[in-house]
């Protein structure tokens, strides 16, 4: 028996890249959270004392739960509602003055790590789905009874 063999498939290449495209999206996902409450409330609001425009937080709070079940729609989604947070920094990363100008280029690399995160995520799990149905349907042609 060899020490591949005896390895979980856990442990295997592909799937130590899911875990870390996992990861990477919830790390981003999170940040940008904390970013958006910061940056309305804290760092650089609009109006002293903070404004309603933290509620832009709220719609990232609902696909924190699928990414952390794992789940593969949600990660589609998300890469695609990202969109809107990275036009959201990018016109007021020109538009806006420091040290709202800087939260602003922030949100655009968390974006563009969330997004990348995510397609990473989809395309690896799709990827090895297809290996294992492969593996699988070659298993069972090969235990299948010859004629």
């Amino acid at each position: 028996m060899t020490a591949a063999s005896t390895a979980p498939a856990h442990a295997s290449p592909n799937n130590a890249a899911v875990d870390a495209t996992r990861w990477v999206a919830t790390g981003s996902l999170l940040g940008l959270i904390v970013l958006c409450l910061a940056w309305e409330l804290v760092l650089a609001p609009l109006r002293p004392g903070g404004t309603w425009l933290a509620v832009k937080a709220l719609p990232l709070c609902i696909p924190l739960a699928g990414i952390l079940k794992n789940r593969m729609y949600t990660y589609r989604w998300v890469s695609l509602v990202i969109w809107l947070y990275f036009t959201e920094g990018v016109v007021r990363g020109w538009s806006d003055a420091p040290p709202s100008q800087w939260l602003a280029w922030a949100e655009i690399a968390l974006c563009l790590v969330l997004f990348t995160a995510c397609t990473l995520h989809v395309r690896l799990r799709q990827r090895n789905a297809k290996a294992a149905a492969a593996a699988a349907a070659a298993a069972t042609d090969a235990a299948a009874p010859a004629p």
